[in-house]
């Protein structure tokens, strides 16, 4: 495979002179037919700065500096940092149902000095803001703001005024909510596509005004040094946002909180499992995963209650679950409130996209995650391909690399490694008419991202005889689920 670089496509809202919204390659790892490799996830930063370089508008900040943090988020995937995005422009638009237990009248991301677009504290070494894509991981403190020319953002255009949060008064664009901003923390794990593809999503929010906190969490004394670095800023947040209430990580962030909010934004269909183990009382277990999880998990368990209990809504705290699948009736007869996420976000700032007239398939890490035998998923890809003429391969983050190459050399199909995840790139643009999908989280999101637009999804069941000998008896189940759920999609009859 040989790594390629696209052009960015023209953005139908640039305005001349200034840079593009999110000005970036749309595919900045396309690999295609060929000997060779390349190095996924590489690019030139969004703001316009160049790779290893901060913007030159950048400020700096530790958490816990100053004042008081409102909104704390913690993130551990492209995904989940997308979701955040999401949450904070949906908030702005409805802020009267996002209020604390026990306030009135306050605005979502607090009020007065201090607000968390200037916090920030942490262990030197253990912390800090990174400074764009292509940064090295001991990036110093930055962050910045985009230039006024950029339609959408508030303050770009309009005349409108209003009072952010800690931020004084400033001016809005017309149309355009206000964003309270947030302190994002992104705990990155090890493998570079999804760290590259965190540090395009990082340049997003900076652009949307909020401060995010780069915070190596994983190996050697990192993660103590980033615990105790965050408990101060978790012991003074009024608001909590999470991504993944099943990772371990998160669970001992939330024993340190008190905050009277807390908010779970989608990790993809994951949710939807979370959801249904939080209704039952249960230990909770990602849905792949067999077994008891061993010594570790039974040592985990008083810290995994523990961490239950703050996802429980009670007089003095709210729980907000907000998502893309569906989950509302679930959620509702938990006491949570259901916030929808209809990626407004992503449709109010990209798009819309250009359409290739082809077709294009997702890929899925179901062989990774050793769920479905190699062999069979080949097989299916081919036969999808074959049949649907798909001639573009959107890989998950976590394929691997030898799977790829058999990808593109038994079925001739160019692959495309997205450094964004893939409900922006498909906003963005160019995208096929018709895309094609395993059961996976795209079958729920990109109806939703590509609303307006003429583009089909259609999804291909997992046949249960795909299944390896050591998947989880709940697998099958699960998958189903996540087709039958999915209400805009067009369902394909199994491969052979």
């Amino acid at each position: 495979m040989r790594d390629t670089v696209r052009a960015p496509e023209p953005d139908p809202r640039h305005t001349p002179g200034g840079p593009p919204p999110g000005a970036a390659p749309p595919h900045p790892g396309a690999v295609g037919p060929g000997p060779g490799t390349g190095a996924p996830g590489a690019g030139a930063g969004l703001s316009g700065a160049a790779p290893g370089t901060a913007p030159a508008s950048a400020a700096t900040g530790r958490l816990g500096e100053a004042g008081p943090v409102d909104t704390l988020a913690f993130v551990e995937s492209p995904v989940q940092f997308l979701n955040v995005l999401e949450w904070a422009y949906t908030s702005a638009l409805h802020p009267a149902t996002r209020r604390p237990p026990g306030t009135a009248g306050a605005a979502p991301g607090g009020g007065g000095s201090g607000g968390p677009g200037s916090e920030g504290s942490g262990a030197a070494g253990s912390m800090s803001a990174e400074s764009g894509p292509g940064a090295p991981d001991s990036a110093s403190s930055a962050s910045s703001g985009l230039p006024a020319s950029l339609p959408g953002r508030p303050g770009s255009h309009g005349t409108g005024t209003g009072t952010g949060p800690g931020h004084g008064t400033g001016t809005g664009s017309a149309g355009a909510p206000a964003v309270p901003p947030m302190t994002v923390v992104v705990l990155p794990p090890v493998d570079p596509m999804t760290r590259g593809q965190l540090r395009r999503v990082a340049e997003l929010a900076r652009d949307e005004g909020h401060t995010v906190q780069w915070a190596e969490a994983r190996g050697g004394a990192a993660p103590l040094k980033t615990v105790g670095a965050l408990a101060r800023p978790l012991r003074r947040a009024s608001r909590v946002v999470i991504g993944d209430p099943f990772s371990r990580y998160v669970q001992l962030l939330l024993t340190l909180t008190t905050a009277p909010e807390v908010v779970v934004v989608d990790d993809g269909t994951a949710t939807m499992e979370f959801v249904q183990q939080l209704a039952r009382g249960e230990r909770l277990t990602r849905w792949h995963r067999s077994g008891s999880g061993g010594p570790g998990a039974a040592l985990f368990a008083p810290v995994s209650r523990r961490a239950r209990s703050r996802l429980t809504p009670s007089g003095s705290r709210r729980v907000e679950i907000f998502s893309s699948m569906p989950v509302e009736k679930a959620v509702a007869e938990l006491g949570v409130t259901a916030g929808v996420n209809d990626f407004a976000w992503t449709r109010a700032r990209f798009g819309p996209p250009r359409l290739t007239g082809g077709t294009d398939l997702v890929g899925t890490s179901l062989v990774e995650t050793g769920v479905v035998d190699l062999d069979r998923y080949l097989q299916a890809v081919r036969s999808l391909a074959r049949t649907h003429g798909a001639t573009r391969y959107f890989a998950h983050r976590r394929e691997s690399t030898e799977k790829l190459h058999r990808v593109t050399e038994e079925t001739g199909m160019e692959i495309v490694r997205p450094d964004l995840p893939l409900e922006l790139v498909a906003r963005r643009g160019p995208i096929g008419r018709t895309i094609l999908s395993f059961p996976s989280t795209v079958v729920h999101t990109l109806p939703l991202a590509l609303a307006g637009t003429p583009v089909q999804v259609a999804v291909c069941d997992i046949d249960p005889a795909w299944l390896t000998d050591s998947a989880s008896p709940r697998a099958q189940g699960f998958l189903s689920g996540v087709t039958t759920t999915a209400p805009a999609v067009t369902r394909l009859p199994h491969t052979r």
